[in-house]
């Protein structure tokens, strides 16, 4: 029997899918106590719940302890544990109330714990789960950037250079010996390389940005905004908690109507944060009638510091007001300016051997409620890095439950997963526990139970009404062995007679986030004997790509996980 709710749904959100029965349970939760769960009369009346909690509870505390330790990696291993232990229990959580209290408030508990965890390392610049990479931003130091003499030092054929380029950008700006001094700087020693790689990322967002941007009436040369907030690092992450290549804080990104929930940060998304910030951009140059200086100025400060700058001064001119702002602020709008003004004209400031990246390509297609990425990954013939990597601002390796969501593929698979997950039922797309397995020409189900290990009737149920002359993937249960990638084979000359079903590999490679547990339950394994095998903790996050011995290597009998 297979449970109602898989572990990618650790999230708030689904509580409003239920209600808590149990009062003593939001009383724990809303008190973010760290104490033993106490179990309801219903949990002391069933041993068996009884045990899942308490099997449950203890990698919840355990992962707490990690984090007193400041190993947020083992701590989401941990966590991710205590949500395995109820969702691979076998028992159906709706349907046992004292199971359904205690899971909900386990995933509460999680989430507060990640929410305020993150808010409060903000200033050390870690997520608390290490879920969101940080990556410093180009303007963290911005403040700190004090330009030498070589830099200072501003010819005046230079500013008549300045002045002719001016006439070369979409809107209009005043020319100042600032400026040509921040070109010097990242065209010189000291800031080149920064530049460079700036350039060479922003191939892979300008195209798409300077479309959004044209759309909401800002200048496409202001895109260049993003090199100095991010250096174009989707995963940017400042002190302030800004994040994505816009570098949004919480606050602003709501403003701006970018969702930041359960499942979804779309300051991490590529267009949405884009058209977000294009619309911030020209909200504040409507405020200040036009002038992008002030514009961008107000985007790094915040309008309220601008105004109250203006009002010393009396003047809405971003150079009047430039004493009477940030040292950060000071910096950056003629950093902008001198980044945009250089990448116009690589050449002339010895960069023209930049290549930049080739433009994001991608399909977009809509999927129901709750989709795995895994299943989508198997469906277009990539992996899970890869729709990670398109879709970054989905936080969970789902898309949102309880709603349609518009997903980046792989470019030129959409006709093949929209055909294939018309066979998938509602009910298997959000679940890890299937994998799709590629059908070659010619093959039955006997030959197909041969070469993956699965008997024919599993196969069958999991594909109810699968004609083999025309389907290219199958579904089969994700606790099997895999022996089959799942990139269709090439086509045999004839049927192949089946064959005895091939012993388990001796060595295995770690995927992207793997622990031993995961691997022995994905691999119908012992976790123990692998560890011990291994030399290795079965919860330690294990690097992609990392062998691990398994005990077919030593000819020891293991007994199948009973996992699903």
């Amino acid at each position: 029997m297979t449970t109602i709710f898989p572990r990618s749904l650790v999230r708030f959100a689904i509580i409003g899918l239920f209600a808590i029965p149990v009062v003593s349970v939001q009383a724990q939760v809303s008190s973010g106590s760290s104490a033993p769960y106490t179990l309801s009369n219903v949990a002391q009346n069933d041993p068996v719940v009884a045990n899942i909690i308490a099997k449950a509870e203890k990698q919840f505390l355990l992962g707490q302890e990690s984090l007193r330790a400041s190993n947020p990696t083992e701590a989401r291993a941990k966590f991710d544990g205590a949500i395995d232990a109820i969702v691979d229990s076998g028992i159906d959580v709706r349907g046992t109330p004292a199971l359904q209290s205690y899971y909900l408030a386990l995933i509460e508990r999680i989430y507060q714990i990640e929410t305020e965890g993150s808010s409060a390392n903000a200033q050390n610049q870690v997520p608390v789960f290490g879920t969101q990479e940080y990556n410093p931003t180009a303007d963290d130091s911005l403040g700190q950037v004090f330009l030498n003499q070589t830099e200072q030092n501003v010819t005046p054929d230079e500013i008549g250079d300045l002045q002719i380029a001016t006439t070369g950008v979409d809107f209009k700006f005043t020319p100042n010996p600032l400026i040509q001094q921040y070109i010097n700087f990242y065209s010189g020693p000291r800031g080149k390389r920064t530049m460079e790689l700036g350039m060479q990322r922003s191939g892979k967002f300008m195209k798409m940005a300077r479309k959004i941007f044209r759309e909401e009436g800002v200048p496409e040369d202001i895109t260049w905004l993003g090199q100095v907030e991010s250096a174009w690092q989707i995963k940017a992450y400042s002190p302030a908690a800004a994040a994505g290549l816009w570098q949004f804080i919480p606050g602003t990104g709501v403003r701006w109507g970018l969702r930041q929930n359960a499942y979804v940060d779309e300051r991490y998304s590529y267009e949405q944060a884009t058209r977000a910030s294009a619309r911030y951009l020209k909200y504040l140059a409507n405020r200040y009638n036009g002038n992008w200086e002030l514009a961008m100025g107000a985007y790094n400060t915040g309008e309220g510091n601008i105004d109250r700058a203006i009002s010393r001064t009396g003047v809405a001119d971003f150079w009047a007001i430039y004493p009477y702002i940030a040292q950060e602020t000071r910096n950056y709008v003629p950093t902008i300016l001198a980044v945009m003004l250089i990448a116009k004209s690589p050449e002339k400031y010895g960069l023209g051997h930049i290549k930049p990246d080739a433009p994001m390509v991608y399909d977009v297609v809509q999927v129901p409620t709750a989709t795995s990425l895994k299943l989508i990954a198997d469906a277009t013939n990539s992996s899970l890095e890869i729709l990670r990597g398109l879709n970054p601002e989905l936080r969970r390796d789902t898309t949102p439950r309880g709603e349609a969501y518009n997903v980046r593929i792989p470019a030129g698979s959409a006709q093949q997963f929209v055909a294939t997950l018309k066979r998938v039922p509602v009910d298997r797309r959000e679940t890890s526990n299937m994998n799709l397995v590629a059908v070659n020409k010619g093959e039955d189900w006997n030959s197909l139970a041969t070469r993956t290990g699965i008997t024919v009737s599993q196969l069958q149920e999991f594909n109810p009404g699968v004609d083999l002359n025309s389907a290219t993937k199958i579904m089969t249960p994700k606790s099997q062995l895999q022996l089959t990638s799942i990139v269709r084979a090439k086509t045999p000359e004839a049927t192949p007679a089946p064959k005895a079903a091939p012993a388990k590999p001796n060595t295995l490679k770690a995927q992207s986030g793997d622990t031993l547990t995961k691997m022995a339950a994905r691999y119908g394994l012992n976790a123990d004997e692998l560890a011990k095998l291994n030399g290795i903790s079965a919860s330690k996050t294990l690097a992609a790509g990392t062998e691990i011995k398994t005990p077919a290597a030593t000819k020891t009998t293991t007994t199948p996980s009973r996992r699903r």
